[in-house]
């Protein structure tokens, strides 16, 4: 075994670097020389150009640390805005709308089953998140925790796919409530929907964390009331309350039926699921924002557990049950027009007016919610990784304000690929940026699930104790080997459908070269993020013994809770025991 770095007497200065720094910034104007409306704009004065993490072709893993625990970004975030994320922060597009084309291509059963999996796949990926996060609330949380726990060529991998998905997904979100607001016939054209959906969620994110979390906040908790609210509703028109059919009990489930397509069908829709749960993991990125991650962020993922019962398993077997995966009005994956959601389905079939203009209200409520999440998860993500050296140094700008302003500039840019709903090539544009983000969740929760892993191992290597750490995963690192060795299956998966789809016979070879693109492009390209930097960089597979377990760690809070932690739990009964793990 190699021997012990002891990163308890190790300290960084404002800058380890001894050499001239790789880029350098600009004289910044004097205050007094701009219009005070400006002000805020500047760069932040805690910035230090020399605080770079590569040198050359060397790659700074220790200085990459530093930076990253010692972000300038707003802690501002509060504890019930980090609840409320977790419960209802990406609800949105893929249980609205991409629920009707998963339940038509696979049938109610599968599209239950393959909801099942992926939750409790995510409930220990968000679990190993929570313990890390906890200990280290730095920013960048993932993709930081791979650069630091596995491969820094692999954060850089692994960041870059994450920060892509969402800088993807945001004009794909956009496009999504143009389409939703056709609903309504209201004669307003697709260019100005477009133009101010977009410019609503570009305002919101320069408004900075405090604007972002209370806009989340507020709009989780109309989610949060539209979902339970259909919930209730379609427990009471499947027994017996539909005014035009009466009881319907399991009726679709045998007629046409509980499965469609057999085991590829399966298949196809577990991917369709992680996209319907992607968003989960920000709970993570935001403990950087949050001004008590250790009292906060614990409570936040806990709500997961609910979130993914309730909100998502419940509301899919109540959509199974009402809507028969034949029905004519499903979403079709190659009509990039259709404006129909199976909840909207179900309320039209049981005959009650005016309800299906309120749940479309608030499909586009929760498709702008995840364009908003979009923009954030992106931007922190770029800023994170500049800070470690994977990203041009200038998405680390961080004004005054605590808000990354370059990164939030090139996702608004980005967010203007939307107005190709415009544009004869919608459909294609549609699925191809879909492609870009479609298997984007699973790599970063294999990052997430495997980072957990090593740093278990490294954090008992450096004489720690679980208990020492202030919150810990309730599934351990069994549940992590869970989550990826579940994750890699899909991943298998995935590559067997996107090879031989449904329907393989009937397809061109065209088609199928083109099939296989839309369903595995993110596949290559985190690989080629992967070799490109591994190649340029040189980096190591991090080692166990040379791993940093201090660096962003709070030690005197982690003392406060080794006095006070077992003196709670011993007085706690066992019901509140039961109880605190869930909530």
């Amino acid at each position: 075994m190699g021997s012990r770095m002891d990163y308890s007497k190790t300290f960084y200065s404002a800058s380890t670097s001894t050499l001239e720094p790789l880029l350098t910034q600009p004289p910044q104007p004097r205050v007094r020389d701009l219009p005070k409306a400006f002000h805020s704009f500047l760069r932040h004065s805690a910035y230090n150009p020399e605080d770079v993490a590569i040198h050359g072709r060397k790659f700074d893993a220790h200085q990459a640390a530093f930076n990253t625990a010692n972000t300038t970004l707003s802690k501002k975030l509060k504890g019930r805005h980090l609840q409320m994320l977790a419960i209802g922060g990406s609800i949105g597009t893929g249980l609205f709308i991409g629920s009707g084309q998963a339940l038509g291509i696979g049938g109610p059963a599968s599209l239950l089953l393959a909801f099942i999996i992926i939750g409790i796949v995510l409930y220990c990926t968000v679990q190993a998140l929570g313990e890390m996060a906890v200990a280290f609330p730095v920013a960048g949380s993932f993709s930081a925790f791979a650069t630091r726990f596995i491969d820094p060529a692999w954060g850089f991998a692994s960041g870059w796919n994450y920060a892509m998905q969402w800088l993807f997904v945001l004009p794909l979100e956009i496009m999504s409530a143009a389409i939703t607001l056709d609903y309504w016939n209201l004669g307003i054209p697709t260019w100005a929907s477009i133009a101010v959906f977009l410019g609503i969620v570009i305002a919101i994110n320069l408004g900075g964390i405090r604007a972002y979390s209370e806009a989340e906040y507020g709009l989780s908790i109309l989610k949060v009331t539209a979902v339970i609210g259909f919930i209730i509703l379609g427990i009471v028109l499947n027994i017996g309350g539909d005014p035009n059919g009466g009881y319907i009990g399991g009726r679709y489930w045998q007629n046409p039926g509980a499965f469609r397509n057999g085991f590829q069908g399966f298949c196809n829709l577990l991917v369709t699921a992680a996209f319907s749960f992607s968003g989960t993991e920000l709970v993570g990125l935001a403990a950087a924002e949050t001004e008590n991650p250790s009292k906060s962020l614990p409570k936040a993922i806990k709500q997961v557990f609910w979130r993914i019962a309730i909100f998502y398993i419940a509301s899919i077997t109540i959509i199974g049950l009402l809507v028969p995966y034949n029905h004519p009005s499903l979403v079709s994956r190659d009509n990039v027009a259709s404006k129909t959601s199976p909840f909207i389905i179900a309320i039209k079939d049981a005959g009650i007016n005016g309800l299906d203009s309120v749940m479309n209200a608030v499909i586009l409520v929760a498709v702008l919610s995840v364009a908003n999440s979009s923009m954030y998860g992106a931007t922190r993500t770029l800023s994170a990784m500049a800070e470690q050296g994977q990203a041009p140094q200038i998405f680390g700008y961080i004004d005054r304000n605590g808000r990354p302003l370059f990164s939030i500039c090139v996702a608004s840019a980005i967010g203007l690929l939307s107005f190709l709903y415009l544009s004869p090539v919608q459909g294609p544009a549609f699925a191809w940026l879909l492609a870009l983000s479609g298997l984007a969740s699973i790599f970063t929760w294999c990052s997430i699930c495997y980072a957990h892993i090593r740093f278990r191992k490294a954090w008992i290597y450096h004489g720690n104790t679980l208990n020492d750490l202030v919150y810990r995963s309730h599934v351990g690192v069994i549940g992590s080997w869970v989550g990826l060795i579940s994750l890699i299956l899909i991943l298998v998966a995935q590559f067997w459908v996107a090879v031989s789809p449904v329907g393989y016979a009937s397809v061109t070879s065209l088609d199928r070269v083109s099939n296989f693109f839309e369903a595995y492009l993110a596949a290559p390209i985190v690989l080629l993020f992967y070799a490109f930097y591994k190649l340029w960089y040189r980096t190591d597979f991090i080692k166990i013994e040379d791993m940093d377990v201090v660096t962003g760690k709070d030690a005197r809070e982690v003392n406060l809770w080794r006095e006070t932690a077992r003196e709670e739990q011993e007085k706690k009964r066992k019901w509140r025991i039961l109880y605190e793990t869930f909530c």
